[in-house]
């Protein structure tokens, strides 16, 4: 095709148009990105192809303007693009940075499942976890299991276990090795125990209590928040933490924790003695093996930062 534009002015001079039309027409065949496509494409186009895509180019230039303003178009966050098809021009439509920038966040948050979390294990990372001579060794922690895991995922890999008052950070700094594991693709699990037991309890009576059990236990990387923040009956403690941390120990899966208790003070003083007042010293040591087969204790002492 010649001269794109004196084929286009001719186009408007030739063809019997409406004066409605053709006003519409005018701004589309002066239009720089129109007349810099049909340029580009001269070699592919004929005049007569040109005339027969009009509808065609003033869809793009219609879609075009509304989506540079922000406003609704036929393909919400598509934007319009010409191209050639059999040598006719035709409108197609590609996703646009924001589309593009949104599904990547969706797909980023679909990597770490919460359960009865604070909002903000979203926002949790590294390099906002403040550390002090009380937290530096926590964080060292979490980074060398997250290395170690990047490096090699399917090698079984101690996790943490941390403890410490409230408000030291513990829960952040589980938010924070999640977020940066979803980074690298790999879904975490977070569950605020607690929370979780009492759904389990609920579970019994809408008859989907092995359904709700089996995602949690199954999750690939699984961090348990507040584990002994609640007085812990014997059906929890047996038949839900511990069918959790048998299966986790049995198929070897990172499992994270979290408690204002010492594996020591756990054991000893909340696993041990049941609703009723008994003592079951053997139930809390054999829960407690499986959490130190599963996870290393790391301490976090300091002020409550929920305070500050």
């Amino acid at each position: 095709m010649e001269n794109v534009r004196k084929v286009l002015t001719e186009l408007m001079s030739k063809r019997k148009l409406d004066t409605k039309f053709q006003n519409l027409m005018s701004s589309v065949y002066e239009d720089a990105d129109v007349l810099a496509f049909c340029e580009a494409h001269k070699a592919e186009l004929s005049s007569d192809s040109v005339a027969r895509s009009a509808s065609k180019l003033y869809e793009y230039v219609q879609e075009r303007d509304k989506f540079n303003r922000h406003e609704p178009t036929l393909m919400p966050g598509y934007q319009p693009v010409l191209i050639v098809n059999n040598h006719m021009i035709e409108v197609s439509y590609k996703p646009s940075k924001q589309l593009l920038a949104d599904e990547k966040q969706r797909e980023f948050n679909s990597r770490v499942k919460s359960v009865n979390m604070p909002k903000m294990i979203r926002r949790a990372h590294f390099e906002d976890f403040y550390p002090d001579e009380n937290r530096q060794s926590a964080l060292n922690a979490a980074l060398d299991f997250v290395q170690a895991y990047e490096t090699d995922p399917h090698h079984f890999h101690k996790a943490l276990y941390l403890s410490g008052s409230f408000g030291v950070g513990k829960t952040y700094l589980l938010g924070a090795i999640a977020n940066e594991l979803a980074s690298q693709e790999f879904v975490s699990t977070l569950v605020h125990f607690p929370s979780f037991a009492v759904e389990m309890k609920n579970a019994i009576g809408e008859n989907n209590l092995a359904e709700k059990l089996n995602i949690i236990k199954e999750a690939p990387i699984l961090m348990l928040d507040d584990v002994g923040a609640d007085a812990m009956s014997s059906w929890v403690r047996d038949e839900v933490l511990g069918v959790i941390l048998e299966y986790r120990m049995q198929n070897e899966l990172p499992t994270f924790f979290s408690s204002n208790f010492s594996m020591d003070q756990l054991e000893k003083e909340h696993l041990k003695i049941n609703q009723r007042g008994e003592s079951e010293p053997l139930k809390a040591k054999r829960l407690m093996e499986r959490i130190k087969f599963l996870a290393t204790e790391v301490t976090m002492v300091g002020v409550n930062r929920r305070q500050s």
